[in-house]
C-alpha cells in the first residue's frame, strides 16, 4: 500500500504544488532535528530545511512512484548539507560548543538525583555524537533519530543495505567508545572536585 506522503509527492510532481505545504507541515520538524543533530546550529538548520523544500519543488519531476518519500527527502537533505559544507569549508564551527543549544528529550525522571544523572548522560551523549565523524553521525541520526529503515538509508546514501548495517554497527561502537571516554573524564573530574 502506498503511503500518504508518497501519494502527496506524486501529486506535487504532477503539478499540484500546493500539496507541498502538507508535506512541509508533516516533515519540517524531523528535518530540523536531523540538521541540528548534524551541525548544532539552529539558524543554519532552519535555512537548510527551507532549502530542502525549495529543492523538492525544483526537482519534483525526479520523484519516482513507489520510491519512499522520506528516503527521497533525506537524500535531498543530505545533498543540501553537503553543498552548504562545500561552500563554507573555510568556516570551521565547533559543534561541541553549540550542541548545548539543541533540544533535549523530555524525561519523566522521578527523583532529582536520577534527573540530574539523566541530564548528564544526555549531555555526554550529545558531546559524544558531536565528536563522531560526520559520516558516522549521519547514519546514526538517520537510523536512530529519524527512524528510517535500512533500505531507505541505503537509498539516501546510495549503497547496499548490508553496507548500511555495517556502518550503523561501526558508528554505534565508535559512539560507545567516545561516550565511555567522556564518562571516564567526568568521573575523574568529579573525583578531583571532591578532593580525592
Amino acid at each position: 500500500m502506498e503511503s500518504p506522503d508518497n501519494a502527496l509527492m506524486a501529486q506535487v510532481r504532477d503539478g499540484d504544488v500546493g500539496r507541498l505545504a502538507v508535506l512541509f507541515e508533516r516533515h519540517h520538524r524531523p528535518l530540523f532535528h536531523y540538521f541540528i543533530r548534524l551541525n548544532g546550529n539552529r539558524d543554519l538548520s532552519e535555512d537548510l530545511v527551507q532549502d530542502v523544500f525549495f529543492r523538492m519543488l525544483r526537482y519534483r519531476h525526479t520523484y519516482k512512484d513507489g520510491y519512499p518519500f522520506t528516503a527521497w527527502m533525506y537524500q535531498i537533505a543530505r545533498n543540501a548539507r553537503i553543498d552548504h559544507a562545500q561552500k563554507r569549508k573555510a568556516e570551521v564551527v565547533s559543534l561541541e560548543d553549540r550542541v548545548n543549544n539543541s533540544e533535549e528529550p523530555a524525561s519523566a525522571a522521578p527523583g532529582a538525583e536520577e534527573g540530574l544523572r539523566f541530564r548528564q548522560n544526555v549531555s555526554l551523549l550529545k558531546r559524544a555524537l558531536a565528536r563522531l565523524p560526520v559520516e558516522k553521525r549521519e547514519v546514526l541520526i538517520l537510523s536512530r533519530y529519524q527512524n528510517l529503515k535500512y533500505e531507505e538509508i541505503a537509498g539516501v546514501l546510495g549503497c547496499e543495505v548490508g553496507t548500511v548495517k555495517v556502518r550503523v554497527y561501526r558508528a554505534v561502537r565508535a559512539l560507545s567508545e567516545i561516550f565511555n571516554e567522556l564518562a571516564g573524564e567526568r568521573t575523574a573530574g568529579d573525583a578531583l572536585g571532591d578532593g580525592r
